[in-house]
């Protein structure tokens, strides 16, 4: 276990290095940009003070950064080489060449990967924390970010849990007065007077002895479990924005010299230098062998192997566990809600690492669907009623997940997965691949889905599974029988991806009787046939399968269909959307020649088009077709709250019949 002893000594000529350190590695970067050698760079000139609250950390601390945290990383432990082959997008560096520079990232060091989005760092960062108090561990966590990014919702979110959980976290304002060229000042909270002076600390970081200083008391406060401080550091950007910005355009001159007057390099060697503890010549020779180390590391670096066009791919999903059977009994009667809060039972009861975090899901409510009904009473611990806010119950997700616990997230309804949008398609969906696998994610977010039960509206209703299937990274689950929800909710549970799993409200209390001889293991990506059949296949998922059915009665009777044959329909249930099971709609598209999909969701791209796509496209399945295959879904609108609307804008069985009728036309 680490130990106080495993932060470091302030020393201010070691400090002083290092921040030329920092310092020289920028100017080299800007020096091969002007070169034509690299595409893009951000700087942390004028922030090289914030390190020094490095100093207090342990190994087994951990950082969620900022862009301008260069000399952060240097105290981390990150190397100069490090940081020139992240330059270089190399493939040696720590994402691989995926990420921009800046975009710091090391397992080995608990750096957490920086995300662009502007404080999308910071919930993720509390939900590593939380890991941190679960575990009863006194670890701390920084996280830092920019004055302009305090006024995303996502910065207030973070601070509100935190300061609930009493969280041992240290939030960084790194305050330079701009947001890229706007004067931050009106915009600044702290500067408006929202937050009470008892939640920061102003600190000028200007100079690495307040830094070190004001981050010792706050990392200590954390460290005593007394909760998260806001230390609001008031610093200058001594350079532009970034490569694509020139601040002398929207910086008046008289403001750009003062502020290179207070330069930190340049206020702390003069400081030694009439302390008597370093002469200009000593300064002079570290300044150049400095130079000469991080020329060195850029030319190494540039010569570094490139990423490979064919590891493109590579770390966008873990691999696969192998799938086990749910604990569900077999050979009775279940409903959805009931088999799901069974395995989730069990989950508990078996491993610590499991958290579950939501909306009203603590017992007396147990969940406005009864899916955690009962966990908050035998698990205390570990089942927490959430805020009313979804990208605090996402964001918290990546972080623990990340942390290494095992976050099971409910947001309420699908519907409101908007607050948290950035959060799921940011950082869940991208954070094994921005690191090349060095931060999995093991974070299953949970939601009710769909109509089909009158009074929903437009946002208790909503089946949008196209959306978050669009974006690489995550699972996407959404079964239709209770076997196969606690299946698939059991293989979910032990994945190492992030997982979307939907759970169609319509069919959530439906008593449906479960095969006797015990429930099957469901792997990710293999559909289930419901009915086999010649001349018709139909794929659908969630809600949509009672209309597969009903249809394929009606069509089986010619006196039902009007037909003067009967239609033998092959209804396939695809069970997961990402990944799909092409192979078995394949097999019985080569058998029947004719394809309808049937889907909840809006037609324009939706996930029926993309399931068409691949098969139309498809050089050997086109072959099969003797018909063009049709599409049934819901109609480009909203549902309304008249049960009219509602299903005047759902799929329905007619509208199944005669997509068949018309397949079967030669």
């Amino acid at each position: 276990m680490a130990t106080a002893s495993d932060s470091k000594t302030y020393n201010k000529l070691d400090f002083l290095k290092l921040m030329f350190l920092s310092r020289e590695g920028d100017r080299r970067e800007a020096v091969l940009l002007r070169q034509g050698k690299g595409w893009f760079q951000v700087h942390g000139m004028g922030h090289e003070p914030l390190a020094a609250m490095v100093l207090h950390l342990r190994d087994d601390d951990y950082i969620f950064p900022y862009y301008r945290d260069r000399a952060m990383m240097l105290a981390k432990g990150l190397t100069n080489k490090d940081l020139a082959l992240a330059y270089f997008a190399k493939r040696e560096s720590s994402s691989g060449g995926r990420q921009m520079p800046g975009h710091y990232s090391s397992r080995a060091k608990n750096v957490w990967s920086t995300p662009t989005p502007t404080g999308g760092n910071l919930l993720p960062a509390c939900g590593a924390a939380w890991g941190m108090k679960l575990e009863e561990k006194d670890t701390v966590v920084i996280a830092t970010v920019g004055d302009a990014a305090s006024r995303q919702g996502e910065f207030y979110e973070a601070v509100a849990f935190a300061i609930q959980e009493k969280l041992p976290i240290v939030f960084v304002i790194e305050d330079n007065r701009y947001g890229i060229s706007t004067p931050t000042d009106k915009f600044n909270p702290f500067r408006l007077g929202i937050f009470d002076e008892k939640v920061f600390e102003r600190v000028n970081a200007r100079h690495p002895d307040h830094v070190y200083e004001a981050s010792g008391r706050a990392i200590e406060k954390a460290r005593r479990g007394e909760g998260p401080t806001v230390l609001w550091c008031e610093l200058d950007r001594l350079g532009s924005h970034t490569s694509s910005d020139d601040h002398r355009v929207y910086r008046p001159e008289e403001e750009i010299e003062e502020m290179m007057e207070r330069d930190p390099i340049r206020v702390v060697s003069q400081e030694l230098i009439e302390a008597g503890e370093l002469t200009e010549e000593e300064w002079a020779a570290i300044q150049e062998q400095i130079r000469e180390q991080v020329d060195r590391d850029y030319i190494e670096a540039e010569s570094a192997a490139d990423p490979k066009p064919e590891e493109v791919l590579d770390e966008l999903y873990g691999d696969l566990p192998p799938a086990e059977p749910p604990p569900l009994e077999g050979g009775r009667a279940w409903r959805m809600v009931d088999a799901l809060n069974h395995v989730f039972k069990v989950a508990l009861d078996r491993d610590r690492r499991y958290v579950f975090f939501g909306e009203d899901i603590e017992d007396p409510k147990g969940g406005v669907f009864k899916l955690t009904d009962g966990l908050s009473t035998a698990h205390p611990d570990r089942v927490f009623n959430s805020p009313l806010a979804e990208a605090t119950i996402i964001g918290v997700a990546c972080g623990l997940a990340c942390y290494g616990l095992r976050p099971v997230f409910e947001l309420q309804f699908i519907d409101f997965v908007g607050p948290g949008w950035s959060q799921l398609v940011n950082n869940l969906a991208t954070i094994r691949w921005r690191t090349f696998g060095d931060w999995p994610c093991p974070a299953v977010i949970y939601a009710p889905y769909g109509a089909y039960l009158p009074g929903g509206s437009i946002w208790h209703s909503q089946a949008n599974e196209s959306a978050i299937a669009h974006f690489p990274g995550i699972r996407v689950v959404l079964p239709t029988t209770p076997e196969d929800a606690a299946a698939l909710m059991w293989t979910s549970l032990k994945t190492e991806d992030p997982v979307v799993f939907l759970i169609p409200k319509h069919r959530f209390r439906q008593q449906i009787e479960v095969p006797a001889g015990g429930v099957e293991a469901v792997p990710f990506g293999k559909a289930r046939i419901h009915r086999e059949g010649d001349d018709v296949t139909i794929v659908t998922w969630g809600n949509c399968i009672e209309q597969a059915f009903e249809a394929a009665e009606i069509l089986a009777d010619p006196s039902k269909s009007g037909l003067d044959e009967p239609v033998s329909c092959e209804i396939i249930d695809l069970r997961t959307l990402v990944p799909w099971d092409f192979e078995a709609v394949a097999r019985s598209l080569s058998k029947t020649g004719r394809l309808v999909v049937i889907e909840e969701d809006s037609r324009t791209c939706s996930f029926g088009q993309t399931v068409i796509q691949e098969l139309t496209s498809n050089p050997e399945t086109w072959g099969y077709f003797y018909s063009p295959p049709q599409l049934v879904s819901k109609y480009d609108v909203h549902i309304g709250f008249n049960p009219i609307y509602e299903y005047a804008a759902l799929p329905d069985t007619e509208r199944v019949v005669e997509a068949v009728k018309l397949v079967m036309e030669e």
